[in-house]
């Protein structure tokens, strides 16, 4: 998974907008970071399977609390759609199953679901995939929407060598209708970080525009070290832009204002990342549960203050530290990641990256543990 989002350069992306003063640009993008506005759905029947992969993109294990129960209580045409229950604005949507029936006009089903809304669609399947999801997915590219993949779920009884000829079974299917390299991804629904949701992901981030594959990065549950390496470089980037925004970039510094980046979107930022990185109490306790841990051992994994409460004193202290720590700081570094025309930024401006850098490493490092803990990473 070492290249999942690989070729993503948001902090790139951003400084160009800031160099060309397309401001409106970046604040629309810490905007949609800060609250992972993204929209998927998952075709096909409704059954555990379905319902275990919805859960556990979300974080969620049956019985949880918004956790999407099996047999699901959603009429068999109903779009049921499900908030993340710590980023809102990422919502999973259930659609009904692609009809077996023939005649079929893949444009009238497209519409029913309102299929243009969503930013990926997963065609799921625990056989193997029928002719006429294949036509939806066809039609989807005729009209420039890329971002459908098929999944073929593993089941509790499936093997190595059934899984290979279910797949090659689809494959061939996909291919008899003209699929030009086609792709059938195994999932295991309650077990995302193995068989091939790794490599999903990894297509999903080149695939998606670059700001939606970051909403989704920073939604996702830290299955694996590399994730939460992803999401920190994320946090950067985020930590960059929006101490810009507050007053980094202006022609006139404002000296001990503490600061350029106003405080509150400081702890909006580390509250973010707290959550993202699955820190938070509800987050630790879910996985222990689901993974039958000792929730001390997990918890006992947090060694930054912050990982166990982001709190605006605390974020405070860590400004004004910085503040009174620039002196120490290699002032070269922090020139060349401030845009061209703002080098003589203020003193705020650089203590800002420095102090809320610093606690997103501390906060990476303290998910690491939790993550080789719970998946076995390193061992």
């Amino acid at each position: 998974m070492a290249d999942v989002f690989r070729g993503l350069n948001l902090l790139e992306t951003l400084k160009d907008s800031i160099e060309n003063n397309k401001l409106s640009d970046v604040k629309d993008t810490v905007e949609d970071l800060l609250i992972s506005r993204i929209n998927l759905a998952a075709v096909g029947d409704r059954g555990d399977e379905k319902a275990t992969f919805i859960n556990s993109l979300r974080g969620l294990s049956p019985g949880d609390e918004g956790a999407v129960p099996s047999p699901s209580p959603a009429a068999p045409e109903e779009l049921a759609g499900y908030p993340h229950p710590k980023h809102p604005d990422f919502r999973l949507w259930d659609l009904p199953p692609v009809p077996s029936t023939s005649p079929f006009e893949p444009e009238r089903y497209m519409e029913r679901v309102k299929f243009p809304r969503y930013n990926a669609v997963f065609m799921t399947f625990t056989q193997t995939v029928q002719p006429n999801s294949v036509e939806v997915f066809l039609e989807a590219r005729s009209l420039q929407q890329h971002t459908v993949y098929f999944i073929l779920f593993a089941v509790a009884k499936d093997t190595e060598k059934s899984l290979e000829e279910k797949r090659k079974a689809s494959v061939e299917v996909l291919t008899s209708q003209g699929v030009a390299q086609p792709k059938v991804y195994v999932v295991r629904p309650s077990t995302l970080e193995k068989f091939d949701f790794p490599g999903l992901l990894e297509d999903m981030g080149r695939d998606l525009p670059e700001i939606r594959a970051h909403a989704l990065l920073l939604a996702l549950p830290t299955l694996t070290s590399t994730l939460v390496t992803q999401k920190k470089d994320a946090f950067k980037a985020l930590v960059w832009a929006a101490a810009s925004l507050s007053g980094g970039v202006s022609a006139i510094p404002v000296p001990f204002v503490a600061s350029m980046v106003d405080s509150s979107v400081a702890v909006r930022i580390l509250t973010k990342a707290q959550v993202s990185l699955c820190l938070d109490n509800e987050s630790v306790e879910a996985l222990a549960r689901q993974r039958g841990m000792e929730l001390t051992r997990l918890k006992g994994l947090r060694t930054c203050v912050l990982s166990v409460e982001v709190t605006k004193g605390e974020v405070k202290k860590r400004l004004a530290a910085a503040e009174k720590d620039l002196a120490t700081a290699s002032s070269k570094l922090v020139e060349m990641a401030m845009p061209r025309h703002a080098r003589s930024v203020s003193r705020s401006f650089t203590a800002m990256l420095q102090a809320l850098n610093s606690a997103i490493d501390e906060m990476a490092a303290d998910a690491e543990r939790i993550v080789a803990a719970a998946f076995g990473e390193g061992k």
